[in-house]
């Protein structure tokens, strides 16, 4: 897998190099400015880019809009977008694009390697994954009628779980409930909250 690195924080960049390399992987280049993101991801059409949302000039979206651009020109580009804050409208905005795997992690997880790892092979995968501290705040978020509240304790952790990008089988392997009891519960859940069964339904659902 051949991996672009885009992040202006020099020893976090420098820090993502090792470790992606120490596990295996090509990084073909570390940039830290959007722009070069764009011309390199061009001129190396890596599988995934990893992304820092806020970089110069402004440090507001520049890196999420440079990736997304980023795959306008080379399509079905994995974005991995990181994050120091928990900006909910940008991860929308990134899982809404489509056109390729998409997650958004809050930086901190790079310091739990074993978790920042299996988000980026689940997204080069072209799967979706979403931090579960976004997903705590969009589950907090008040809803018309509140359906959420209708959740039990075990439907809840199953709800957060789909939103993060696990497939059943993971969630019941974390929740050490087993595949047909955390496909029952999925399906509870979906019934609840009048969503179609799976984790970019919940999703789709929860930015709502």
């Amino acid at each position: 897998m051949r991996i672009v690195i885009a992040e202006d924080d020099a020893l976090l960049r420098e820090g993502l190099v090792l470790l992606l390399r120490s596990e295996g992987f090509e990084v073909a280049a570390a940039v830290d400015h959007p722009g070069d993101l764009v011309a390199t991801v061009e001129a190396v059409e890596p599988d995934l880019a990893v992304v820092d949302v806020r970089m110069p000039p402004t440090f507001t979206d520049e890196g999420l809009r440079a990736a997304l651009e980023a795959r306008r020109r080379v399509p079905g580009l994995a974005i991995l977008a990181l994050s120091a804050f928990i900006e909910d409208g940008y991860a929308g905005d990134l899982l809404a694009a489509g056109g390729g795997g998409a997650g958004y992690l809050l930086k901190e997880r790079v310091g739990k390697p074993d978790e920042f790892l299996d988000a980026l092979r689940r997204v080069a995968a072209g799967g979706t994954v979403l931090d579960r501290d976004v997903v705590a705040v969009q589950l907090a978020r008040p809803r018309p009628g509140d359906p959420v509240a209708t959740l039990n304790a075990r439907e809840r952790e199953v709800v957060a779980l789909l939103a993060e990008g696990h497939s059943v089988p993971t969630i019941g392997r974390l929740l050490g409930i087993g595949t047909a009891a955390a496909r029952q519960h999925a399906g509870d859940v979906s019934t609840k909250l009048r969503v179609p069964d799976g984790a970019q339904a919940m999703l789709s659902y929860l930015r709502a």
